[in-house]
């Protein structure tokens, strides 16, 4: 009959009681091995089921349809598919370091390859997996009901070896997952019995014994302080690396790469045509080609060969680091060792999971030798009556055959002679024709060897020495039968990969722009020329502006110097590669520019080892020089380029040259300094440099830019209320270091002159913050923010200003200055490209 009792109940707290014995399920009865053997529950019940079923190594190979389906029926109802991928992966060499079933017909390969169905392939237990059951039989571990209570299962399987180290686990629960490496047998079974031995041994003591990781594929392991940061809380991190080494062959053009082991749980194919495919984008330099050659001989060895073959020039470790960098090559792999220990998940270590096995061992070893003794014990008692019953044999045959049926000759037996029910069904069950053969010497042998053995037994059962040894012999037993030699090489520190990515990327000449709204492209020398060739012609927003033009190749790295100290380092080749019509991309795409972040300098570098210097500028008179080696770096986030003393100071121009040749540098209030670059110290990067001039009250540097010693050109320098002072660079006295320097421009009693920029006669462009001032050749071009233009000549002395558009003109003024228009800009810079060096000078905001 139906209730109709109506239950309120919060529906978060129904979701939330059903999700988390949903959650329960798939963590301990899905996903998550057990600590004791290793084993997920559907690995367990097809391990149990082929053993029921007589499916051993011992015995032909069975279908593996019929496994599965008394499986499914029996024990796990949750599909045929789920049950015979977890078969395959068990037989799968390449997974499993010690493989659990024997596989006959196609179960895979390494390429990913699917197995054939089920009804195709036949398996059965292999050897080792016989001694994850053995003596299962002998009430060892507690047994379970099945899904429909129609039999019983074990919760744990007895497990003679430490399973679950040495095959590893991966699996994704609700909320947890697993990922546990496979061991090498040998050295997992020394721990376990160092650590019955001594329960209080270090985990170094333990790693000494397991020194780490053994993949079935070998390969190599790198990373030993994660690999103990794992074993000693659960977690950790480490690299495998495939096994590699060049062969070069006589009389051929090429060296060949061949790479014999790959790293666990890599897909062959998949890496060969990761492989494939940065070899035919060019972007391996030197890399000709590559193929699969693993054959019957490699499959056999459980090895691959994929060779690839480079120029007999080229250089094969450079090319190596590359294809680690950028395929599965090497991988990372990280430990997480949750498993199912006491009804509950826990993340154990390395002597945790020992310890683990260790307690489930001593159960196991406990619980069979006490079924031995009970099983002993009974026979000891039934050899005693029969003993017994033949002294007095015939009186017995008389008592039965005068007895009416079975149960009146076992009652009389008993109350005649004295014998108990047991011995009495003994003596009945002797067959007539044995009578004459029944031996009592052999009899009493027997009882002899039954008391030895139930002497043994209650020694095991009374003594935790004793029982130590028992496991310990049993450990070694199997050691010496199935451990095999590592196959995967434990290397100490995780190396650094240090890439010359120059030299594995197709070098291409190329024309790199930045536009004053940060907009930057690579463009082809060729699509440049395709549409005349100028600036004119290059494809910007509207009303932005080509900032930054240098002809360089994609090879050279690309050095971003912030206002902040901070600098970004990237191949030239990573700038998007437009057609010159195109706007480009926005720099914050390039490099992981922050949003108050100004860049004060840029520069592209052919090579880190020249003998050239970093020189960084801030606005409050400091000068630093770092050699340019220490910003060679194969990272793109942003790095410390140079420090500041104090918050409100920043950087306000970057520039690269050599030692020689002196700094020509101006304030804002009109004061200029020349003095040589070798009068400043080299120091490191987080440093922030020396004095380079004294300022005065509320002054600050705009820039400082590298000239000549004896510099015959001219720099020219403009105001903020529009004036226009061309001067020879050997008008300013040269001078030592952190001096006041010289006026630049006469002094006013009233609304003083305020320094926007300087800019020598050679540069190519420099910037102010609205009006846009452009140097090219000899003719000085300003164009203000209304889209006003003045041009002027620069040759032989300052003349007047010839201007093309309708702004004002102003005569020159007697103290050698011409008033250019417009007004309102902050500081500029300059960009120029460097001839032998391949450098380019920088800008700022």
């Amino acid at each position: 009959m139906l209730s109709n009792q109506i239950i309120k109940q919060s529906f978060a707290e129904i979701m939330g009681k059903r999700f988390g014995d949903y959650a329960n399920l798939v963590i301990l009865s899905r996903a998550i091995p057990d600590a004791r053997d290793g084993l997920k529950p559907v690995q367990r019940r097809i391990l149990y089921a082929m053993y029921q079923e007589g499916n051993t190594n011992d015995k032909p190979y069975r279908k593996s349809a019929k496994t599965v389906g008394y499986v499914m029926g029996t024990y796990h109802p949750h599909g045929d598919s789920a049950i015979y991928e977890t078969m395959v992966r068990m037989a799968q060499w390449w997974k499993m370091r010690q493989v659990l079933i024997q596989g006959h017909g196609n179960f895979g390969s390494l390429d990913a390859d699917p197995p054939a169905a089920m009804r195709y392939t036949e398996s059965r237990l292999s050897a080792l997996s016989n001694e994850l059951l053995r003596d299962i039989e002998k009430e060892t571990v507690t047994f379970i009901p099945n899904y429909d209570n129609s039999a019983m299962q074990p919760a744990v399987l007895p497990a003679r070896f430490p399973n679950l180290l040495v095959n590893g686990a991966s699996g994704i629960a609700v909320g947890f997952a697993t990922d546990i490496p496979t061991h090498n047998l040998g050295e997992v079974i020394d721990a376990a019995i160092a650590q019955m031995k001594n329960p209080n041994i270090t985990l170094d003591e333990l790693m000494q014994l397991v020194k780490g990781p053994d993949f079935p594929t070998g390969a190599i392991v790198q990373g030993l302080s994660g690999i103990r940061k794992a074993f000693e809380t659960g977690r950790g991190q480490f690299i495998i690396r495939a096994k590699t080494h060049v062969e070069e062959p006589k009389g051929a053009k090429v060296k060949k790469i061949v790479v014999s082991e790959i790293p666990y749980e890599v897909v062959k194919s998949k890496l060969v045509a990761q492989i494939d495919e940065l070899v035919m984008e060019r972007k391996i330099e030197g890399a000709i080609a590559v193929r699969d050659e693993t054959g019957r001989k490699e499959a056999e060895q459980k090895k691959v060969r994929i060779v690839v073959d480079i120029r007999k020039e080229a250089d094969e470790k450079a090319i190596l680091n590359y294809l680690y960098k950028n395929t599965d090559l090497q991988i990372y792999y990280n430990y997480n060792m949750n498993v199912i220990h006491e009804g509950t998940i826990r993340q154990m270590g390395l002597k945790a999971l020992l310890a683990a096995y260790v307690d489930h061992q001593k159960e196991v070893v406990t619980n069979r030798s006490q079924y031995d003794l009970n099983k002993k014990q009974n026979r000891e008692h039934i050899v005693q009556g029969l003993i017994r019953a033949k002294s007095i044999l015939r009186e017995i045959v008389d008592t039965i055959m005068d007895s009416e049926d079975r149960a009146d000759a076992k009652r009389n037996i008993m109350e005649k002679y004295g014998f108990t029910d047991v011995q009495a069904d003994a003596i009945l069950n002797i067959q007539l024709a044995s009578l004459t053969r029944l031996d009592i010497v052999k009899l009493e042998k027997e009882l002899a060897t039954l008391a030895k053995e139930i002497e043994e037994l209650k020694a095991i059962l009374g003594s935790e020495k004793k029982l130590i040894q028992v496991i310990t012999g049993e450990l070694n037993e199997i050691k010496k039968k199935y451990a095999e030699e590592r196959l995967t090489e434990i290397q100490g520190e995780i190396e650094e990969i240090k890439i010359d990515i120059a030299m594995q990327i197709n070098a291409e000449d190329c024309i790199v722009t930045l536009t004053n709204e940060g907009y930057i492209k690579r463009t082809s020398p060729r699509s440049f020329k395709s549409v005349g060739g100028t600036l004119e012609t290059c494809g910007v927003k509207e009303g932005d502006r080509v900032r930054y033009f240098v002809e360089t190749n994609t090879s050279h790295t690309a050095l971003f110097f912030t206002h902040d100290g901070k600098y970004f380092a990237t191949l030239v080749n990573a700038f998007p590669d437009d057609k010159w019509k195109d706007i480009g991309s926005a720099l914050v795409n390039v490099i992981p520019l922050e949003k108050q972040q100004r860049i004060v300098g840029f520069t592209i570098v052919e090579n880190f080892k020249q003998e050239l210097y970093v020189y960084h500028v801030s606005k409050s008179g400091l000068v630093k020089k770092t050699a340019l080696s220490e910003y060679e770096t194969n990272r793109s986030s942003a790095l410390v380029a140079a420090k500041l003393k104090s918050d409100e100071d920043e950087f306000v121009h970057v520039f690269i040259a050599d030692e020689a040749g002196g700094i020509l540098g101006a304030t804002k209030d009109g004061m200029g300094i020349r003095f040589m670059r070798s009068e400043v110290s080299t120091t490191g990067r987080a440093s922030s440099g020396v004095k380079a001039i004294s300022l005065g009250a509320d002054d600050e540097v705009i820039t400082m830019l590298p000239i000549e010693e004896e510099d015959k050109r001219a720099f020219s320098l403009v105001t903020t209320d529009g004036v226009l002072k061309r001067t020879a660079i050997t008008d300013i006295p040269l001078q030592g270091r952190a001096g006041k320097g010289v006026t630049l421009i006469r002094k006013r009693k009233s609304n003083p002159h305020q320094l926007l920029a300087i800019t020598i006669e050679d540069t190519m462009y420099a910037w102010i913050e609205q009006n846009e001032w452009v140097l090219i050749d000899k003719e000085l071009v300003i164009v203000n923010e209304q889209g006003g233009i003045g041009r002027t000549v620069i040759e032989g002395g300052l003349k007047a200003i010839a201007f093309e558009t309708i702004l004002p003109t102003d005569e020159a003024k007697d103290d050698g200055s011409t008033k250019a228009s417009g007004e309102g800009a902050a500081s500029g810079g300059s960009s120029q490209k460097t001839p032998n060096s391949g450098q380019s000078s920088l800008f700022d905001e």
